[in-house]
C-alpha cells in the first residue's frame, strides 16, 4: 500500500503561491515585489479553481505561478534591492547620529543596478523589441513633456526628452513616417521601421498639470524599463544606419530653443549628416561631392531600370512563343499522354499572383515619391502652430521648415524669404486697411505675400495621410475645415465614411463633382422610396395583425366604423381593397436565380441553429441594422446640406 497523501501536497495547490507567501520567501517589502514583478515582467494568475487552490478557502486572493517566484530568487536586481534596503537603514542610522562623514561614505558606496540584463532576456532579437516599443515610446515622450517635482525627477524628464530626440533623428534620417493623426489625446504617428509598424502618441505642447489621483511610483518602474528598452533600440537603430551614436548635442542651439535642430547627427565615417548645407536644402542626408555624385548616378540606373525591366520581358516572351511553337509542332496525338515541362505549362492564378521585378520597381518608385512628399516645399511656421510636431512631420518627408524668432532661435530662413512657397497659420484673417498695408500699430496684422500659400496645419497631416499633396481648397486660412479622419481605422461595409475634401487639381474636375453630386441625389431619392415601402409594409402587418380573437383589436375596428359611419364588415372590405391597392402600387424587384438560392441557404442555415446562437445571430444583425440606419441618416444630412448649399450658389450665380 502506498503513502497516504496529505491534503494540498500535490495538484493545482503545488502550482500557485499567494503574494503574501511570495513576499515571505523573497524577504522584501510589498513595494520591492511589485517592482519587482514589472521589470521581470510577472504578474497574477487566475486559478481555474480558487477553492481547491486556497485549501478550501474562496476569500479574495492574489495568486502567482510558484515557478515565476522561484525563478526572481536568482535574480541579480533582487540581490540590489536587498542591498539599498541595508543602505538606507545604515544612512538614516548614521544621519541620526550625527555621523556626517560616515552618511557621505555611505552615499558614495550606494548600490545601483542595472537593467540591461533584463532586456536581453525579455527580448531575445532585435524584431522583438521593435514589435513591443510602442508602449515605451509613448511613455518617454509623455515624460519628456512633464514638469518636475517630488514625484518625477528631473534626471528621467531629460533623460526621456534625449531619448525622444534620438528616435525623431532616426526617423528623420531613415524616412520612415508613413501616418499621422491628430486627436484630443494627443498625436499620433506611426513609423515603418525594418517591416514593423511601430505606433506611438505625443501630447500636445501645453504646461501640463500632473494628476494627484495617479501612483507614479508604478510609472517611474515602468518608465526606468521602458528608458533602457529605448537606449538599447536606438543604439542598434543608429549603429545599422552609419550613425554616431549618441549624437552630439549643440548647446548653444538647445538653449535656443531650436528643438530638433540642436542635435548633430554624424555618420560613423565622419560626415555630418545635419550640417548647414543640409539644413538650407532640407535634405537629411548631404555630404561631400563623391557622395553627390554617387547619388546623381544611382538616380540615372533608377531611370533606366524600367527600360531594362520591360526588354528583358520582351525577350523572355518572344523565347516562351518560339519554345510552345517547338512543343506544338513536336506534340503527339490526343491518345498518347505527354508531360509538357513546367516552363511550358500555363501560368496558374498563384504565379499570376508572385510579384515581379517590376511590381518591386513600381513600388520602390512610389515609396520612394512618398518619402520625398515635401521636397521642394520650404514653410513658414507661424508663432500660434504647434511648431515641434509640424516640423518633425515636414522634414520626414524631405521639406524645409522656418519658424520666427518668438517660437525659438537658429530658424534657417526668415518670414520675408523669397522661397517660402507655404506659411502656416491658425488664426482668422485680419483685415487691413488699404491706405496702410504695412502701417505699425495695427494690432494683429499680417504682412501677406503674394508667391505664397497660407493654409492652416491641418493640411500638412491629412498630405500624409492622404500620401499626396491635396488640394488647398478648404485649408486656406479662415476657412472651414474638412473632416480629420483617422488613417488607422478601416471603415466596415455599410458604416459611414465623411467625404475625403483634399483632392489634386488634375485629378478631379468639375464635371466629376457635378456628376457626384448627381448620383448622392439618385441615392438619397431611392432611400426615401425604399423607406416609404417600408413604412406601408410595416402599416400593412399591423393592420393584418388585427385578429379576431383579441378583444382590444376588435373593439378599436369597432370604433374606427363608427367614426367612419360604416358597419364592422364594410370596414373590413375597404381595409382589404386598401391593402390590396398599396401592393399593387409598391415595386416588387424579382429575384434572380443566385439571390434566391443565396436567401434559402441563409434561412436553412438559421433554422439548424440552436437557441443560443440564434439568439447570437439575431442580436449581431440587430447591431448592423442600427449602425446602418445611423449611416443612412447621415448620409441623407450630408445629401440635404449639399443640396441647400447647391441652390444657395445657383441663386448666387443667379443674382
Amino acid at each position: 500500500m502506498g503513502k497516504k497523501l496529505k491534503k494540498g501536497e500535490k495538484g493545482a495547490v503545488t502550482n500557485y503561491i499567494t503574494r503574501t507567501q511570495a513576499i515571505k520567501k523573497l524577504q522584501i517589502s510589498l513595494a520591492a515585489f511589485r517592482r519587482l514583478c514589472i521589470l521581470k515582467g510577472i504578474y497574477p494568475r487566475e486559478p481555474k479553481n480558487k477553492k481547491k487552490v486556497g485549501k478550501g478557502s474562496t476569500k479574495p486572493q492574489t495568486y502567482y505561478y510558484r515557478k515565476d517566484i522561484q525563478f526572481l530568487l536568482h535574480e541579480p536586481v533582487l540581490q540590489k534591492l536587498r542591498e539599498q534596503k541595508v543602505f538606507a537603514r545604515r544612512l538614516t542610522r548614521a544621519i541620526s547620529k550625527k555621523e556626517y562623514a560616515l552618511a557621505k561614505n555611505l552615499e558614495e558606496m550606494k548600490p545601483e543596478y542595472t537593467l540591461d540584463h533584463i532586456i536581453k532576456e525579455r527580448y531575445p532579437s532585435f524584431i522583438d523589441a521593435l514589435r513591443d516599443v510602442d508602449d515605451a515610446l509613448s511613455m518617454v515622450f509623455l515624460f519628456a513633456t512633464l514638469p518636475t517635482d517630488d514625484k518625477i525627477a528631473n534626471e528621467h524628464v531629460r533623460t526621456c526628452q534625449r531619448l525622444s530626440a534620438e528616435f525623431q533623428h532616426y526617423v528623420l534620417t531613415s524616412r520612415s513616417l508613413r501616418k499621422t493623426f491628430l486627436s484630443i489625446k494627443g498625436i499620433y504617428y506611426q513609423a515603418e521601421i525594418m517591416g514593423q509598424e511601430i505606433t506611438w502618441i505625443v501630447p500636445y505642447q501645453f504646461s501640463q498639470n500632473v494628476p494627484t489621483n495617479v501612483d507614479f511610483r508604478v510609472m517611474a518602474t515602468f518608465l526606468e524599463l521602458y528608458e533602457t528598452l529605448l537606449g538599447f533600440v536606438n543604439f542598434k537603430l543608429y549603429s545599422d544606419a552609419n550613425l554616431v551614436y549618441p549624437p552630439k548635442v549643440d548647446q548653444q542651439r538647445d538653449e535656443g530653443a531650436a528643438g530638433l535642430g540642436a542635435y548633430v547627427i554624424e555618420s560613423t565615417q565622419g560626415q555630418d549628416l545635419l550640417s548647414d548645407l543640409a539644413r538650407k536644402e532640407g535634405v537629411s542626408v548631404a555630404g561631400t561631392k563623391a557622395d553627390k555624385k554617387k547619388v546623381k548616378q544611382s538616380e540615372k540606373r533608377l531611370k533606366s531600370l524600367g527600360e531594362k525591366i520591360s526588354a528583358i520581358a520582351s525577350a523572355e516572351n518572344d523565347d516562351n512563343e518560339e519554345d510552345l511553337d517547338d512543343a506544338a509542332t513536336a506534340a503527339p496525338s490526343d491518345d498518347t499522354e505527354t508531360d509538357l515541362p513546367q516552363s511550358l505549362a500555363p501560368a496558374t492564378t498563384d504565379e499570376e499572383s508572385v510579384p515581379t521585378l517590376q511590381t518591386f520597381a513600381q513600388a520602390s518608385t512610389t515609396l520612394t515619391q512618398f518619402q520625398n512628399l515635401f521636397r521642394g516645399c520650404v514653410f513658414y511656421l507661424s508663432r500660434e502652430v504647434p511648431r515641434y510636431s509640424l516640423e518633425f512631420v515636414i522634414r520626414a518627408f524631405g521639406g524645409e521648415v522656418g519658424w520666427p524668432s518668438t517660437s525659438g532661435a537658429f530658424s534657417p530662413f526668415s518670414e520675408d524669404d523669397p522661397r517660402i512657397t507655404h506659411q502656416i497659420v491658425d488664426r482668422p484673417p485680419v483685415s487691413v486697411d488699404a491706405q496702410a498695408p504695412n502701417a505699425k500699430g495695427v494690432q494683429g496684422e499680417v504682412k501677406r505675400y503674394d508667391k505664397r500659400e497660407y493654409l492652416q496645419p491641418q493640411w500638412v497631416y491629412d498630405c500624409v495621410n492622404a500620401r499626396r499633396l491635396v488640394k488647398s481648397e478648404g485649408y486656406r486660412q479662415g476657412e472651414t475645415l474638412p473632416p480629420h479622419l483617422s488613417p488607422f481605422v478601416v471603415a466596415r461595409e455599410g458604416e459611414y465614411v465623411p467625404e475625403v475634401v483634399g483632392m489634386e487639381v488634375d485629378e478631379v474636375e468639375e464635371n466629376d463633382a457635378e456628376g457626384e453630386e448627381d448620383e448622392v441625389e439618385i441615392a438619397v431619392a431611392d432611400e426615401e422610396e425604399e423607406e416609404e415601402e417600408e413604412e406601408e409594409k410595416d402599416e400593412e402587418e399591423e393592420e393584418a395583425s388585427i385578429d379576431s380573437s383579441d378583444e382590444e383589436a376588435l373593439h378599436q375596428a369597432e370604433l374606427q366604423a363608427e367614426a367612419a359611419g360604416l358597419t364592422f364588415s364594410e370596414f373590413q372590405q375597404q381595409k382589404k381593397k386598401q391593402q390590396k391597392s398599396n401592393s399593387k402600387k409598391a415595386p416588387v424587384a424579382k429575384e434572380s436565380a443566385a439571390e434566391k438560392q443565396a436567401r434559402e441557404e441563409r434561412e436553412l442555415a438559421k433554422m439548424m441553429m440552436n437557441k443560443k446562437d440564434k439568439h447570437l445571430y439575431n442580436k449581431i444583425q440587430f447591431g448592423k441594422k442600427r449602425k446602418e440606419e445611423a449611416a443612412d441618416k447621415l448620409r441623407q444630412k450630408k445629401a440635404a446640406l449639399k443640396q441647400s448649399s447647391g441652390g444657395v450658389k445657383k441663386g448666387r450665380r443667379g443674382a
